[in-house]
């Protein structure tokens, strides 16, 4: 095993947790954030909540979950090559999109339009809450009780909070609902752990969304060809291999765009930390950017392969029309639940209060926010059709 640089998060220094606990004598902290969050209720409901396409759309399309443990593969790989905690950044991959709702983004942003009056609504924020007050595993407290480094990873991955354009005041409600919310620094940049994992997001989404998107048949191997870095690749792969079938050459491209990815983040990280010649976790926070990150111009790239995934995969027309009617099934349970509380399950309407008040606003963006694409379909279902009644 590696020594840890000097500016990995070290778990025998972490922080530390809100609950005092006991050790381990087998797992360092950072090794049982990740096993908490693992076994956590949240964790599971991932494999029925939306990637792109709809969870029970097809056996092979990413979700929430196969998607969050391919981050958490690559986060391992960057981490290693640094000398990071790998534990941490794992944790943090596999935790990252815990408080998305169903429906991926056009979840979201149903939920956020909803909640405008309330607070609106933000996954990490939601994360957050999830991880230090939704969950409910332990006898003597709420939350899995992770450890400081954990938990800022978790807000801050994608960089500071507040910044010039971000106060105080226009952070998320599910964010400083969190008694210790103004420890977590939030001016200050991620650990460097946490800045992996981010990175990590963005290469496993625009490749898998290449991948789902060719198989699903949103656009052909023609399409890509001419897109910068894709087309590249594909047209190396096809010349190797002439005969080469189209799975085969869809998985091997995909498989070589990750790697010189990952290839592109370890050359440049390395140019930064050079330069900025951190000595400890502290540093890398005070560091005011981004250590870890692509090279200027693989970000050239990546803006052109994301504006081609915008407008073939994103704004496809099956797409549009599967996102609009979830859109439509986040907004009507939400305002349902809100004006009629009584009519969600008994745990939560216990924690409710009167119809359409603030207090039962966050209590449903909390249900809500935690249904899997195939219970939302099947509550609105229920409460929308006579035929679902019956």
């Amino acid at each position: 095993m590696k020594t840890l640089a000097p500016y990995a998060s070290d778990p025998a220094k972490t922080r530390g947790r809100i609950h005092e606990t006991s050790e381990s004598p087998s797992r360092t902290a950072f090794q049982r954030d990740r096993d908490r969050i693992i076994h956590s209720t949240a964790f599971r409901r991932l494999k029925q909540k939306t990637q792109v396409f709809v969870a029970h759309e097809g056996d092979h399309h990413r979700t929430r979950l196969t998607h969050s443990l391919e981050v958490a593969q690559i986060a391992r790989s960057l981490a290693r090559s640094f000398r990071l905690d790998e534990d941490l950044a794992e944790a943090l991959a596999l935790a990252h999109d815990l408080g998305h709702p169903a429906f991926g983004h056009a979840g979201e942003a149903a939920l956020h339009a909803a909640m405008r009056e309330y607070g609106g609504f933000d996954h990490n924020a939601q994360t957050l809450r999830i991880v230090t007050h939704i969950e409910q595993r332990y006898p003597d407290h709420d939350g899995l009780n992770l450890t400081w480094e954990t938990l800022e990873g978790v807000v801050k991955h994608n960089g500071p909070v507040v910044t010039e354009q971000v106060s105080v005041e226009e952070l998320p409600w599910a964010l400083t609902d969190y008694p210790q919310w103004r420890g977590l620094e939030l001016e200050s940049h991620a650990g460097l752990e946490a800045q992996v994992a981010a990175i990590a997001d963005d290469i496993a989404y625009n490749n898998h969304d290449i991948d789902d998107g060719l198989r699903a048949g949103l656009f052909g191997i023609d399409d890509v060809m001419d897109v910068p870095f894709v087309g590249e690749i594909f047209h190396s792969v096809r010349k190797r291999w002439p005969d080469i079938g189209k799975s085969r050459l869809i998985h091997e491209s995909v498989r070589e765009m990750i790697g010189a990815m990952v290839e592109d983040v370890m050359a440049e990280t390395e140019r930064r930390l050079a330069d900025a010649r951190p000595g400890s976790p502290e540093d890398v926070r005070a560091a005011g950017r981004t250590l870890v990150g692509f090279s200027e111009k693989h970000r050239a790239k990546d803006a052109e392969l994301r504006k081609f995934l915008f407008a073939n995969m994103y704004r496809h027309p099956d797409v549009n029309r599967k996102m609009s009617l979830a859109r439509r099934v986040v907004g009507d349970l939400f305002q349902l639940y809100l004006a009629e509380p009584n009519v969600m399950p008994r745990e939560w309407l216990r924690l409710a209060g009167e119809p359409k008040s603030l207090e039962t606003a966050r209590i449903v963006s909390d249900y809500v926010a935690g249904m899997t694409d195939r219970y939302a379909l099947e509550e609105h279902r229920k409460l929308f059709s006579v035929e679902g009644y019956f």
